[in-house]
């Protein structure tokens, strides 16, 4: 009997962001694949990522379906990579590997007690990548912004003093990242 490869689910996010620390404010229709063994929460990680670090290249890696690109990125226009972003608990290895080939390099954690575990086990090792920036996102935070997805999705995101604000309308969710080590942008 053949199995059939599950496909990923397309979901569309039109995403208003006000970044007040950043004076970046813009509207951006959004396109996201989310793998069949992504959840809802990381999907939202990744979109909430988008919104924290928008600029008008940055884009969705493959992520969880190529073990060589990340979860967003950004190139010049060169094809240089100047921001690679990780979601989750990624491997030191793909960190250390990532430093090496983009300008900066960001991961948001997420996951509570299992992202703490994470960063003390990897901390002394991360803290040597001098382009390297880790933000903890709080774990009711990421459930919370699991609870906005929807197929099509229309979200504004305002940031002002490092917290950020993600509404749908009806809802919004405050997350406050934990600045776990950061490195200001060129």
């Amino acid at each position: 009997m053949r199995r059939m490869a599950l496909k990923s689910t397309i979901f569309k996010a039109d995403l208003q962001i006000a970044d007040m620390d950043r004076n970046y404010y813009q509207e951006h229709a959004l396109t996201l694949a989310r793998h069949p063994s992504e959840t809802d929460e990381r999907m939202m990680v990744r979109l909430f990522a988008f919104a924290l670090f928008a600029h008008e290249r940055l884009e969705f890696g493959r992520g969880l379906s190529a073990e060589d690109e990340p979860a967003l990125w950004q190139k010049d226009l060169t094809g240089a990579i100047e921001l690679w972003i990780e979601v989750g608990l990624p491997d030191e290895r793909v960190l250390r590997r990532a430093c090496g080939r983009a300008q900066r390099v960001a991961v948001l954690c997420y996951g509570g007690r299992a992202a703490d575990l994470w960063w003390n086990q990897n901390r002394d090792r991360l803290e040597k990548l001098g382009n390297l920036s880790v933000l903890n996102l709080p774990a009711d935070a990421t459930q919370a912004l699991a609870s906005l997805a929807r197929r099509s999705m229309s979200l504004q995101c305002t940031i002002q003093d490092g917290q950020a604000w993600l509404t749908d309308g009806v809802s919004t969710v405050l997350v406050v990242p934990a600045r776990l080590i950061f490195q200001d942008q060129p």
